[in-house]
């Protein structure tokens, strides 16, 4: 009994450790993945109507030259209301983009890649699924209940141009150059010859003589341009080519010809054999990919440092190692050349996460910032700890078109440079980078500093006035003559102010009346009482002069002399500024607004169609940024009128106006 006990124990242990391996062995996000993303499928379907897209997704087929095979986009066979993961990953040779989804209806998932692969393009058959190259390029691969599709594009690798030994090598070569340059200078030099003013003429004659031919090949350019004008504006067509030309009379062609056939099948030849030799490794790489997954238990594992920020509730949840992203590229091989390339690699070593809503009246897009070094991350998140100023708020106003509002801390971006040059890394100038640190702290008063600006600032866009302005403009006559034309337009000026607190007046009215009294700048700056007025000579532009004052603690930079001046705010803009003095960063835009007042950058029919289609559906953008545990959190709501169903179908609504906006133009009309 006891041995049929022990036999039957080890039989349920082993059963349970095949079980728990098979559930640990989940498809692994691989560790070089700059880019991962997951689809919430269940929300996202709930939100799309189908009746609403598939008939708009059907008309963008039929742009396509071939028939579309496909009407109804909502039955390829893909469990739509299922989580897809998405990431990309590369190296110096190969760059892939996959994607990861459930498959409900296997027939039907068939049936959809039958439409959209090669005609006669086979599926391979593998031991666990099937996959098939849709380009050379791109490939899917499925069983029963599961699909990938790979991008994957792959070059050559070649000896990095910024490595050492690169550049070890590439001064070897020019070290030698230089010194069989110098060994042949040692035989070859001969003494200068005196100047001849005879050769000098003769070379000059050539050069005139070069210009003449030049100008006579231009003028029979010309002349063989005008002659195919007159051609086309009486026959409407260019005259048709002899086949004796293409042919001569003895049926040979012509030597230059023959070689520049042979030229051209040898480039495409070897144009083919590349091709082929990347396809051969492309394929073996999705081949690999695909092993994997279908070997494991079809799960998605993403690291835990990916999924830091996510939040399940969301539609969309990005994720990029921009750090990565940009230091391993060529950027980053660049700042390997110069010895203080780490400061700037510093710079970009973070992630970035974002969650993505499609609410029911307004898009949100939540984005969470935050440096791979604890300590860099630390000064940047106290910058984002300002005080609030009260007179710069009350600039806001709800006709303006919009504002961006800030209240950080000046003082601690000095940490944050410290930070940045601290932990630049081993170099051979380490010792001097420390003590070139230790000299700021003691040359700068960062108070003083501080005082000057402490880091509270607002720019408003209160409108966007029409202008008249002229121009020149080119005009050419039947024989090619340029002639100056001077024309007007009307474009959009901006009526704006910007505005920033100080603790020291007398700092900027020293820089102004400086300005004010310069001899050079005098003409165009100028004083009076305490507004300072900068002028531009010409009237031409977009701005032709700006207003300085300093005003109760208050730096004023304005189009107009009169944007200081405080205004009754209403309910929401005083909502507004409240909501303002809570974040370090914020802002709203008026896109209705800004598109009106860009009206009249719009010239042609059809742009201001699209304009029409656009501004009937855009709505306002709000702004704002804040510290959030071990990150700075920005968030971004696009709120958009109740004409749509959601936020999502919204953009299709304004995609599809805009769509048939731009068919209706392409009919020819009916006379």
């Amino acid at each position: 009994m006891k041995s049929i006990f022990l036999k039957t124990q080890k039989i349920i242990f082993v059963l349970f450790g095949f079980t728990l391996a098979f559930a640990q062995n989940g498809m692994k996000i691989p560790s070089d993945a700059v880019f991962y993303m997951e689809v919430n499928g269940k929300q996202l379907n709930n939100k799309i109507n189908w009746n609403k897209l598939n008939p708009l997704l059907h008309e963008l087929s039929k742009k396509s030259k071939e028939a579309p095979s496909w009407t109804d986009y909502s039955k390829t066979g893909i469990k739509y209301d299922a989580t897809q993961y998405h990431y990309a990953s590369f190296n110096d040779s190969i760059k892939t983009y996959n994607t990861h989804f459930i498959i409900d209806n296997k027939e039907k998932f068939q049936e959809f890649i039958n439409s959209v692969k090669k005609k006669g393009q086979e599926v391979s058959s593998r031991k666990n699924y099937s996959y098939v190259d849709i380009n050379d390029d791109v490939f899917v691969a499925w069983n029963g209940s599961r699909a990938v599709l790979s991008m994957i594009s792959y070059t050559k690798p070649y000896k990095d141009i910024w490595s050492t030994e690169a550049v070890a090598d590439s001064t070897a070569v020019a070290v030698d150059s230089v010194a069989v340059d110098a060994g042949d200078s040692a035989y070859t030099d001969e003494p200068e010859k005196p100047f001849n003013y005879k050769e000098e003429i003769k070379s000059l004659k050539d050069d005139i003589k070069y210009l003449k031919e030049s100008i006579k090949d231009n003028n029979l350019e010309i002349a063989r341009i005008q002659k195919d004008i007159k051609y086309l504006q009486k026959h409407h067509q260019y005259p048709k080519e002899k086949e004796h030309a293409e042919n001569p009379e003895n049926g040979e062609e012509m030597p230059n010809e023959a070689y520049d056939e042979e030229e051209d099948k040898a480039y495409k030849k070897e144009q083919d054999s590349i091709r082929r030799e990347n396809f051969k490794i492309v394929k073996k790489n999705a081949e690999d990919r695909f092993d994997q997954y279908f070997s494991s238990n079809l799960e998605i594992e993403a690291p835990k440092e990916m999924l830091k920020f996510r939040d399940a509730n969301s539609d969309v949840f990005v994720y990029t190692d921009y750090g990565r992203i940009v230091n391993d590229g060529i950027y980053g091989k660049m700042t390997k050349f110069y010895s203080y390339g780490q400061f700037f690699k510093n710079i970009y070593d973070s992630n970035y996460s974002y969650n993505l809503y499609f609410d029911k009246d307004k898009v949100r897009l939540v984005n969470n910032y935050q440096h791979k070094n604890p300590d860099i991350q630390n000064n940047i998140s106290a910058i984002y700890k300002g005080k609030k100023n009260k007179k710069l708020l009350e600039l806001i106003n709800e006709k303006s078109v919009g504002y961006y509002a800030m209240n950080v801390n000046g003082a601690k971006c000095f940490d944050m440079m410290y930070s940045l040059l601290q932990n630049s890394g081993e170099n051979e100038y380490k010792k001097e980078m420390e003590l070139v640190m230790e000299t700021m702290k003691i040359v700068l008063d960062e108070e003083a500093i501080t005082k000057i600006a402490p880091g509270n600032g607002i720019f408003v866009l209160n409108e966007l006035k029409s202008k008249t302005v002229e121009y020149t403009d080119y005009e050419y006559d039947a024989d090619f003559n340029e002639k100056e034309v001077k024309k007007t337009k009307e474009i959009a000026v901006p009526n704006f102010t910007f505005a920033f607190a100080t603790e020291n007046e007398g700092y900027w009215n020293r820089i102004f009346d400086m300005l004010a009294t310069n001899k050079k700048l005098s003409k165009r700056f100028s004083k009076k009482g305490n507004l300072y007025t900068f002028k531009e000579e010409k009237n031409g532009g977009y701005i032709d002069q700006l207003f300085f004052t300093v005003k109760d603690g208050v730096v004023y930079l304005m189009s107009s002399a009169d944007n200081n001046l405080s205004v009754n705010q209403s309910d929401v803009s005083r909502k507004w500024a409240k909501d303002s003095a809570k974040y370090p960063l914020s802002g709203r835009l008026d896109i209705k607004k800004l598109l009106t007042g860009l009206d009249k950058e719009f010239k042609t029919p059809k742009e201001r169609k699209t304009l029409d289609a656009i501004r009937k559906n855009v709505g306002e953008m709000y702004y704002k940024t804040e510290v959030k545990g071990e990150s700075i959190q920005t968030e971004m709501n696009y709120n958009i009128k109740d004409s749509s169903e959601n936020s999502l179908m919204y953009f299709f609504d304004v995609f599809d106006q805009i769509f048939k906006t731009k068919e209706t133009e392409e009919k020819p009309q009916i006379l």
